[in-house]
């Protein structure tokens, strides 16, 4: 006869998992992006709560018309690495703070563009020599004074950092089609290779190892693998709880504790400009939010090489900053507006109205910050 198999209970919030798939939906939509996908995960435990692509098949369907519609039938957070572009800063800011090289507050001087072996990097934006707070660096996104801070670090400590943080790496999530993604081992860096991986250009990671890096800052500096499947019920009705993935401890609780704060001042506004963030404005009233944006240029598959048009907008945050409970990585495909149809092609906005939801879907109390305005520029 028959028997039963084995049910699985997941991970996922279905509310929120459905809330999220709109949200997603309407971004794609509204920012002219070819795709956009999200991934919530609990700040603690490292379990998925919502995993969300644009223009899924409908399983209901038949999945060849699907196809041809044009519906995506893949597992875009998991399957599809990309370059990250800035949102990878963070990896370069925690080795820096955990290694002692640099303090939050430390004010450098930070040239326009910088050489490195046979690469010059700029800045976004031209500039001549200017002083930033190591805090600065990030709020205001600079590559070059990034690429400062990782030269203090060193290549093979950096490389180190990216392999901690599981660059490169299954998640062992256990979903199909997971790509590793990808990083050049240590021996076949060339002199270029370090001017551009602390930038997050170089290499690709998929949207959930993306999440994977903030979770490890949200929990106090100790990474637990993603997971989607919380038990099983066996056909007899016997529960085994799905095991914990083995975590790794990447920093310190106090470091963890510090690029918290210090990436507070991405979305941190200042009615003068000078000491607000690369995501001023997408911050949430009585919330203190942190994360990163994220700008990665693509390839050109015509020319081999960067285009100047064609980008990966991200964003990865932690909310709230001060008590983690969630950690939301964004990822659009060539968005042309922003997600709510207006200019710029920030996911910021995204990221605010998935944590504001989530906040207050979990009943999250408001904690605002009292420590006052970060310093990004003296």
């Amino acid at each position: 006869p028959p028997i039963d198999g084995t049910d699985y209970e997941l991970t996922i919030d279905a509310d929120m998992q459905y809330f999220v798939q709109q949200q997603v939906q309407q971004a794609k939509d509204n920012s002219g992006a070819k795709e956009a996908s999200a991934v919530v995960l609990d700040a603690k435990t490292g379990e998925i709560l919502a995993m969300a692509q644009s223009d899924t098949a409908n399983p209901n369907r038949d999945i060849g018309r699907e196809v041809e519609d044009g519906r995506n039938i893949g597992n875009t957070p998991v399957s599809t690495p990309f370059e990250p572009g800035s949102v990878a800063k963070i990896i370069t800011a925690a080795g820096a703070i955990e290694d002692g090289v640099t303090t939050p507050d430390e004010v450098i001087t930070v040239p326009g563009s910088i050489h490195m072996s046979d690469v010059t990097v700029a800045d976004a934006w031209q500039h001549g020599p200017e002083p930033f707070t190591t805090t600065g660096i990030f709020g205001k996104s600079s590559n070059v004074g990034t690429l400062m801070l990782a030269d203090r670090l060193g290549p093979d400590r950096f490389a180190e950092l990216l392999h901690d943080f599981g660059m490169g790496q299954s998640t062992g999530v256990e979903l199909p089609g997971e790509s590793a993604g990808l990083v050049p081992q240590r021996p076949q860096w060339s002199g270029g290779t370090f001017a551009n991986l602390p930038i997050g250009q170089g290499m690709a990671m998929s949207l959930l190892q993306m999440a994977g890096v903030y979770q490890a800052i949200a929990n106090d500096g100790v990474r637990i693998p993603p997971r989607i499947i919380k038990s099983t019920t066996t056909p007899d009705g016997t529960v085994v709880t799905a095991e914990r993935p083995e975590s790794v401890e990447v920093v310190s609780p106090e470091t963890a504790r510090t690029v918290r704060d210090m990436f507070q001042s991405v979305l941190q506004s200042d009615p003068t400009g000078r000491q607000s963030g690369t995501a001023a404005g997408d911050g949430i009233e009585g919330y203190q939010l942190t994360g990163k944006t994220g700008t990665a240029q693509k390839v050109d598959p015509d020319t081999g090489r960067y285009s100047n048009s064609k980008y990966h907008i991200t964003f990865a945050g932690i909310a709230p900053a001060d008590d983690p409970r969630f950690v939301i990585g964004i990822m659009l495909d060539e968005p042309v507006r922003g997600v709510h149809g207006q200019g710029g092609q920030s996911a910021g906005p995204l990221f605010s109205d998935i944590a504001a939801w989530a906040l207050n879907r979990y009943n999250v109390p408001p904690a605002p910050r009292e420590e006052g305005t970060l310093l990004l520029q003296p």
